[in-house]
């Protein structure tokens, strides 16, 4: 039996199909990893292709590794000479070779996102940028987005004419490329860039890895920017043997620069290309399915195509509403206690990040142990940042910025005035910061500062010399860091637990060197920088501990689990107000997509679950169910709606959730002029008649409706998305504003939209925000 006898057709049609651009729009559960696999195993056997000649692009480093592992276990040979990896460290390779061509050193640092605001910190300095106008964040931001773009310093400034703003933001990029070549060093999206800049003005390195890759394949292509398309072009180009896999439905990453249109446009792109559709789900009963199916439909920029499976149809999707958070989250966590499946078997799935409080707090309470993906990253901690800071300057002599973190760590007496006249002695002498140390002595008025330095710089050249000796190991330099500074001996003269802790922490990242040593061919300091640096946090979930999931929808992309509770399932929240009023529809069509990733991430059983009245910014919030809600098939959800508020009001205006209610359970609640199924509707003082205030209970009643409720065929929405557009705004670009949650800020742009004005203000301490001005209720400072 061939072992592509175990491929449905449509694989096989995908697997077979080798020459020449193909997408293959692969639905949630479809088998896609199986497809690439047997795809490369396919050109190795039957069309006898060079495993040298393949390549397969992957988003995550944990994909990376299981493609190889399946890759070798099917061909049983030359899998070690497939490229696998993703984006960033497939440019990390090519650079290596190729940097110098741009007038990079091959042993460049990879500076991750602290590193980069350190340095930003720097620019702001040195061009005198008012903080008070712009953050270092903002900034980054605005940058990075630039770069996704391909768009660089000139050609931003250029685009900039008449907006001050954001002239001063081209002048920041301009300095920020600057200071990053002097200390040869790049950013996650100059791998990219640098690449694609690379590859366009030397023909001949393009050429080259032309004809290594004559056959590539990406996954996840529904996730890439304009940059990795550009990328991925230029190496297509000359044999055109590109395969995607990817869904469209599950593009949730704009916010990162992720563009939809890559998928959508793929047979402009690349004409002659062939389309196929994987359909067939292995992963969920036909319920689930058919909910994601509901659900996605509405969608309106998307390639059709409708999950199926031949698994059993499945308990009915259970939607259960709630009279308040707290009970929402109080379920949730009894459920997961009671449910029968095992903990690391169940997650909670929420959009945003502030809704895992009361789920941690009702977890704690009911002894449910959890696992919050998403906290504060291993290699984000500070003893683990310092000791990385160690080894990069080692590696890596011209790293300012590492440099910088370590000099006085442990303490040395070596303060801020003194590497002040340091680092002004390297920028006259046109050096780095790490050679104007090593001359310390030729530096003015230093004093007794100069011996401190030279001791911290012959411990650096010591531990230089024993990374370039032949029985070097990673391990023995971490603890000759530990030993010989005084790292270690500090920690334990704290004597709190919290020191403990982070030895224990640089233990475990002795344990990764060691890891590393043990299953690379080359072992190399400059390539075990490089792993840490391309580490996400979603690769360091540990599936072994039996512990429930809590995670945001966006974190929950590519996992899956037996019983998966979709919580906050409310308009205003999800989607959220901004989507919901916004102009642009491909907002909502976002937020539709995350809530069928959402769905499609359950294997057995769903939960989804909303509240009546939620706490927002300290203050109650009556909302009805999600509109999304709404549009799941009454066949394979059971509605579990809360008593209404009053009686004798009319059925529900739409959607496929009027059905499948019974027993206590009603539809009359949904009645959209009753002010608790208003999203986002504010609880308001106590007033004349039936108020709702916090002494009032606005449920009490089940015979007389509030004053001033509207009939039961009010449209969809209600009263609380009436948006009051004003005639003019009392602010505009660069004014400074208040907001009652995030603080001050600067105005940074006003659009006149149809509905209401679209005001983007960089706040000084949340950071930028887009909001409508008519909820924002911004006020001129």
């Amino acid at each position: 039996m061939s072992i592509y006898d175990s491929l449905n057709p449509m694989q096989q049609e995908a697997v077979f199909c080798t020459e020449g651009p193909l997408l293959v729009l692969a639905g949630a559960g479809s088998g896609k990893t199986r497809v690439l696999t047997h795809r490369v195993a396919y050109l190795i056997e039957e069309k006898e292709v060079n495993p040298w000649n393949i390549m397969a692009i992957t988003f995550t480093n944990k994909a990376a590794g299981e493609m190889r592992e399946r890759v070798d276990k099917l061909v049983g040979f030359g899998a070690e000479s497939i490229w696998v990896s993703t984006f960033h460290s497939s440019c990390v390779r090519i650079l290596r070779r190729h940097i110098e061509a741009l007038g990079y050193s091959t042993s460049f640092s990879i500076y991750d996102t602290d590193d980069q605001r350190t340095l930003m910190k720097q620019v702001f300095k040195t061009l005198d940028v008012d903080t008070k106008q712009l953050k270092e964040r903002g900034a980054l931001s605005a940058i990075s987005s630039a770069k996704d773009k391909l768009i660089g310093p000139e050609e931003f400034l250029l685009n900039a004419t008449g907006d001050f703003r954001q002239r001063r933001i081209g002048e920041i990029y301009q300095e920020y490329q600057k200071q990053l070549k002097k200390n040869n060093a790049m950013d996650f999206d100059d791998l990219i860039v640098k690449t694609v800049e690379l590859f366009q003005n030397n023909p001949d390195v393009l050429n080259y890895y032309q004809e290594r890759f004559k056959y590539i394949m990406v996954d996840e292509y529904q996730d890439t920017n304009l940059a990795q398309f550009k990328l991925i072009s230029l190496l297509a180009a000359k044999y055109k043997n590109l395969c995607v896999v990817g869904d469209d439905d599950q593009s949730i990453y704009k916010f990162r620069g992720a563009n939809i249109e890559n998928i959508l446009n793929f047979e402009d792109a690349f004409p002659g290309a062939r389309v196929i559709k994987l359909e067939q789900n292995y992963r969920s009963t036909q319920n689930i399915l058919n909910a994601a199916n509901g659900v996605i439909r509405h969608n309106r920029g998307r390639k059709d195509k409708t999950l199926w499976t031949a698994n059993s149809e499945g308990t009915l999707v259970h939607f259960k509403q709630f009279e308040n958070a707290r009970d929402e989250a109080d379920y949730v966590a009894r459920q997961i206690r009671d449910s029968g499946f095992s903990y690391q078997d169940q997650a909670v799935l929420y959009r945003t990040n502030a809704q895992s409080r009361l789920l941690e707090e009702r977890c704690i309470y009911y002894n449910v142990p959890y696992r919050l993906v998403g906290g504060v990253n291993f290699y984000q901690r500070k003893e683990i940042k310092d000791i990385l800071a160690y080894l990069r300057t080692i590696a890596n002599g011209v790293d300012d910025l590492s440099v910088l973190r370590i000099i006085n760590v442990p303490k040395r007496g070596i303060g801020a005035t003194t590497m002040g006249k340091v680092t002004i002695f390297a920028s006259e002498h046109g050096m780095s910061l790490y050679d104007a140390l090593k001359a310390a002595r030729q530096v003015p008025a230093l004093g007794k500062a100069a011996a401190k330095i030279e001791a911290f710089v012959g411990q650096i050249e010591s531990f230089k010399v024993r990374a370039n000796s032949e029985d070097f190991t990673i391990q023995d330099l971490i603890e000759g860091i530990l030993d010989e500074t005084g790292y270690r001996q500090e920690l334990e003269a704290e004597g709190e637990i919290e020191s403990q802790t982070r030895l224990e922490n640089i233990e475990e990242l002795v344990n990764k060197a060691v890891s590393y040593e043990q299953d690379s061919e080359h072992p190399s300091l400059d390539e075990f920088l490089e792993q840490v640096a391309l580490v996400a946090d979603i690769d360091n979930m540990d599936e072994s501990e039996n512990r429930a999931t809590l995670m945001t929808l966006h974190s929950a992309k590519g996992l899956e689990f037996p019983k998966v509770y979709l919580v906050g399932m409310e308009d205003g929240l999800f989607p959220s107000m901004m989507s919901i009023t916004a102009d642009d529809k491909s907002e909502i069509e976002e937020e539709r997509r995350l809530c069928y990733v959402g769905i499609t991430r359950a294997r057995e059983e769903l939960v989804m679950t909303s509240a009546r009245q939620r706490m927002v910014n300290g203050e109650t919030r009556y909302s009805k169910p999600s509109q999304f809600v709404e549009e799941l098939p009454a066949s394979a959800v059971e509605f579990d709606r809360l008593e209404p508020a009053l009686s004798g009001y009319g059925g529900f205006g739409g959607g496929g959730g009027n059905a499948g209610t019974s027993g206590r359970k009603t539809d009359a609640y949904a009645d959209d002029s009753l002010p608790w199924n208003q999203g986002g509707m504010k609880a308001q003082p106590k007033a004349e008649g039936r108020g709702f205030g916090s002494s009032h209970n606005p449920y009490a009643s089940r015979n007389t409706a509030p004053a001033g409720s509207a009939p039961a065929s009010k449209p969809a929405f209600g009263k609380a998305f009436t948006v009051q557009k004003q005639s003019s705004l009392d602010y505009g670009p660069g004014d400074r504003v208040s907001h009652i949650k995030f603080g001050q800020g600067t105005v940074k742009s006003v659009e006149d939209g149809a509905k209401d004005y679209e005001v983007t203000v960089e706040f000084d301490k949340a950071g930028q925000k887009k909001m409508f001005a008519s909820f924002a209720k911004l006020k001129k400072i």
